[in-house]
């Protein structure tokens, strides 16, 4: 985005209400814990510090993506999302007319100063399926001010759960703020925590739809899930193979008991 008002303000996310569907929700708040101080350069993510004290730092990172849509970049301040990174980043990519490849090259890493860049006018949905299934999902937008539609995607890429819709202005602080190449000054980075709940889902998901309508003031984004210790479906059918074979000798051994002959 070109043109971003700077929040003046950011409540706490703890207590800020987000709107999916007719239902309200409740986002949650956490300290981003990085590394480099430099606007224009890497600002690596170490972990992240949930209200409870817990850190979080095994992060399931975007490996795939699916563009739904997005308004045509022409030239200029056309289109709707694109590829932006720090004027000085040696991680990420800029790509104005960016496709699947260009969104997992701005996503699928650590620098929060490599970014989905969205014009203030445009209108894009984008889907983006992360490394492993996710239970946490950690946001940050630039200016802190723009608004986000997030829905949850299963394994099969099926949207589930409810759409929800991030309020503008209700942006926590992350503590940084990133001059890229698509813009020219530094401005403040906001976070915001979305959690299964938040999304009207139960189970881990695989992925997130996210989108931006052309009055949310362009949202600049990234986005990391907190990684699940829950197997993969393949090493779930392994353990299942594992488990049938042991029953299967123990019932062999029951069905042909051993007997000693007596003395």
């Amino acid at each position: 985005m070109k043109l971003k008002h700077i929040a003046t303000c950011a409540g706490l996310i703890a207590s800020s209400i987000l709107a999916f569907s007719n239902a309200p929700a409740q986002a949650f708040s956490f300290t981003t814990n990085f590394s480099g101080n430099n606007p224009k350069g890497d600002i690596l993510l170490n972990s992240v510090r949930l209200k409870d004290g817990t850190i979080i730092d095994n992060f399931a990172l975007a490996n795939r993506a699916n563009i739904v849509y997005n308004d045509l970049w022409t030239g200029g301040n056309t289109g709707a999302a694109s590829a932006d990174m720090g004027d000085q980043a040696t991680i990420g990519i800029k790509q104005e007319r960016v496709d699947n490849n260009g969104v997992v090259a701005a996503l699928g890493n650590l620098n929060l100063n490599s970014i989905i860049d969205t014009e203030d006018s445009g209108r894009s949905m984008i889907d983006v399926f992360f490394s492993s299934a996710v239970d946490n999902l950690f946001f940050w937008e630039r200016g802190m001010n723009s608004k986000l539609d997030i829905q949850a995607l299963d394994a099969n890429g099926r949207v589930v759960g409810n759409l929800l819709t991030s309020h503008s202005g209700k942006w926590q602080y992350a503590g940084y703020g990133i001059d890229t190449k698509e813009i020219s000054g530094t401005q403040r980075v906001g976070s915001l925590g979305i959690s299964l709940a938040d999304l009207g889902v139960a189970s881990p998901i695989s992925g997130v739809r996210v989108g931006s309508q052309r009055l949310y003031n362009g949202p600049d984004w990234k986005v990391v899930g907190s990684a699940t210790s829950v197997p993969e479906p393949a090493t779930l059918a392994g353990l299942g193979l594992v488990a049938g074979a042991i029953a299967t000798s123990r019932r062999r051994k029951v069905s042909n008991p051993t007997y000693s002959l007596p003395g």
